[in-house]
């Protein structure tokens, strides 16, 4: 074991921030004596269990089954996968088991059971679904569906807020062995475009409007523009989700309304009725018996760089991997309530929606999280007795930049646990949610992908939260930091790998017939391995990760590599800075590249409105000056030296430079990569998975970068 203070400007030593109180009370702990009574071991902790669950992958993943109670209408026998096999063989896990996810989300038909809240902006009050009136919902909307000629295969979109019917229709579709694709409102016509043209849905929900900062938006005139280039769509169903706006089945082409959709199925009893039933009474769903590699889900890559590739999620790899997350690492059970902020676009949609596995209540939000201020999401998790919250790292910064304290504010008392994702969370972000929010929770920095639609690091019940970094590798998953092939390396950065066979791998790409984009995407860099894209560091006294950034944007000056989050986690201690962008400018010769940060200052945001607002007389000299001025050359000087002092000469940037806005995902992530070739001599066509993609044209032609 190390005892260096400090490895690569990472922390070896970091922090404690909490521990549990009880870990032999946790659902990990009990799992690792149920393995070691199932198969006579003597595994001690959390890295023996780890371990075994790596090198055992047969084993593991058939005791996760066992111990999280799978409903499948064939339990698996024989081999659970063959493993002597490359990862990019592909081959398939539980071959001989039949399951319906759908099934496994609505095991609870308890009329008592609150199943989903549902919520958002200008809404009243929340609208609460039992499991039982949930049940009833499903089975009309599966009806509806048949009646439509969906079949097993079909693909079922939506361009959808997040509200419960979202929802239902995810589970009718799965109940049918139909495969949910879904992107939000937010989304531009060309991004969805780009998106459903792929996978050509025979149905389509959408709703008649969002509400947003404040006030209703029409979605009917973005959702007719998208339908221009779906004509393969045979049914678009649209929901009032905002009521006081027009919801009208004949303002869209092949339109039915939500209501009149559902009375196709032919049932007499309203769904109040019907769920008001005893469970037994109830009219069963005809669940569709499928093989665990199924299509679940088809979910798309950021697109920031060329055409979104289509991914396509098993639903026994979704279920399997998410109750592993929830159970076990995330110590959840039927008592919890689990609210994730999240839109129907993002992976995090899909992960909330499998606390319907466990039984659990889930919470949905749509809309802005700061209106009508910052205690919006607080409110909710309060006046709901959220257990469990999950966040981004970008809204954890926020409210600490609003200078906004939940504990000061609210009663937190069954909150248990929040996770923070969308991009690495910083040291001073762990500092402010135990000083500011509360002192006895897991903060859970978590990390995945759209790629596994699941985590490759992540929280865990058991194990104590260090400043800065992600607890644990998951369960199951044999990620290590690699150098160079088959040379993992504990605290020294490299890419981040997974090495063994994981059930969450993709099925394969939509429309990919020989997985040559598969396996271009993942296995190129390392044969029969799987390299992800991320840059990492693992630290070897406490096992926890800290993520660096993409590998794609890993910087490289004079061949020295180093993620752009240790450049983040220094200049982010600056309140002269509002926000930057680190990327590497490649020369043009391709030998070597420089490092470029870039810095937009305090006060960027306010200043444009103001000149952009000119004409009614708010601009000010000093606003023009905030936009124009160059940079505080003393402002340059100091950050260049505490990069030195704290990393090392190669990690000083060659240029420092000012910029008016920083492009970002929609997921909140921002976008390294398209900058990275825009300066370096490319153009880029911006993706429609952008929030801001008119700030690209920002980095083209910077003239002291033609140098």
């Amino acid at each position: 074991m190390t005892t260096e203070t400090s490895i690569q400007g990472m922390d070896p030593n970091p922090l404690l921030m909490w521990q549990p109180t009880d870990p032999e009370s946790t659902e990990m702990n009990k799992f690792r004596v149920y393995v070691n009574n199932k198969h006579s071991l003597a595994l001690q902790n959390y890295n023996d269990l780890w371990q075994w669950s790596v090198d055992e992958i047969e084993l593991f993943w058939s005791a996760v089954w066992e111990y999280t109670n799978v409903v499948s209408s064939t339990p698996p026998s024989g081999p659970v996968v063959d493993g002597s096999l490359p990862m990019d063989a592909f081959p398939a896990w539980f071959p001989s088991a039949r399951l319906n996810f759908a099934e496994n989300a609505l095991w609870c038909k308890d009329p008592t059971k609150t199943a989903i809240i549902a919520t958002g902006e200008l809404q009243s009050k929340p609208q609460r679904i039992s499991y039982a009136d949930l049940y009833s919902r499903v089975r009309q909307c599966a009806k509806a569906m048949r009646r439509a000629g969906v079949v097993k295969g079909d693909r079922i979109a939506g361009y959808i807020a997040n509200c419960p019917e979202a929802i239902v229709a995810m589970l009718a579709a799965s109940s049918i062995g139909a495969i949910w694709s879904s992107t939000s409102p937010d989304f531009g016509t060309i991004g969805v475009l780009d998106r459903f043209s792929q996978i050509k849905p025979k149905l389509l929900f959408s709703v008649n409007a969002v509400v947003y900062n404040g006030r209703p938006h029409d979605h009917i005139q973005k959702l007719n523009k998208v339908l221009e280039g779906l004509d393969m769509v045979e049914k678009v169903i649209l929901i009032p989700f905002v009521p006081s706006q027009p919801c009208e089945a004949a303002s869209v082409n092949k339109g039915s309304t939500w209501s009149e959709f559902l009375a196709t199925s032919g049932e007499s009893l309203s769904t109040t009725a019907s769920s008001s039933l005893p469970p037994q009474d109830q009219e069963p769903i005809d669940f569709e018996p499928l093989p665990f590699n199924h299509p679940l889900y088809i979910l798309f890559s950021s697109g920031t760089t060329g055409k979104p590739k289509c991914i396509v999620h098993s639903a026994g790899g979704m279920l399997l991997q998410h109750k592993k997350e929830h159970i076990l690492h995330g110590n959840l059970s039927s008592s919890d309530i689990l609210f994730q902020y999240t839109t129907t676009g993002w992976m995090m949609w899909n992960w909330l929606v499998s606390g319907l596995t466990l039984g659990a209540t889930i919470v949905l939000f749509d809309g802005s999280p700061f209106k009508p201020g910052p205690s919006a999401l607080w409110d909710l998790v309060e006046q709901e007795n959220v257990t469990a919250f999950g966040t981004s790292a970008k809204y954890i910064q926020a409210i600490q930049d609003a200078d906004y304290k939940p504990n000061q504010n609210h009663d937190l008392k069954r909150l248990h646990s929040i996770y923070s994702t969308g991009s690495p969370l910083k040291p001073e972000s762990f500092d402010f949610v135990y000083e500011h929010i509360k002192k006895d929770l897991l903060l859970g920095s978590i990390t995945g992908g759209t790629d596994i639609c699941s985590l490759f690091a992540s929280h865990n019940a058991a194990l104590p939260v260090y400043r800065g970094e992600i607890q644990c590798r998951s369960l199951g998953m044999k990620i290590e930091a690699w150098t160079a092939p088959f040379k993992p390396v504990f605290g020294e950065s490299g890419d981040l790998v997974c090495s063994r066979l994981f059930p969450c791998m993709p099925v394969y790409f939509w429309d990919d017939p020989e997985n040559k984009k598969y396996k271009s995407a993942y296995f190129d860099n390392y044969q029969g391995v799987w390299y992800h894209g991320d840059f990492v560091w693992i630290n070897p006294n406490t096992g926890g990760i800290v993520m660096l950034g993409r590998s794609d944007g890993t910087l490289n000056p004079n061949g020295v590599r180093f993620g752009s989050a240790e450049i983040y986690n220094i200049v982010d201690t600056y309140p002269e800075v509002e926000d930057s962008l680190c990327v590497g400018q490649t020369f043009k010769d391709g030998t070597d590249e420089r490092v470029v940060l870039f810095l937009k200052v305090a006060g960027t945001d306010k200043a444009s409105l103001a000149v952009a607002a000119k004409a009614s007389g708010d601009v000010t000299e000093a606003d023009k000056q905030l936009l124009d001025a160059p940079l505080d050359a003393t402002l340059v000087n100091r950050i260049k030296t505490h990069i030195r002092n704290q990393l090392s000469p190669r990690h000083v940037p060659a240029f420092i430079l000012k910029t008016k806005d920083i492009p970002y995902t929609i997921n909140g992530k921002k976008v390294e990569i398209a900058v990275k070739k825009i300066i370096s001599g490319q153009t880029i066509v911006p993706s429609g998975t952008l929030v801001n993609p008119e700030s690209l044209e920002l980095y083209y032609n910077i003239p002291e970068l033609q140098q």
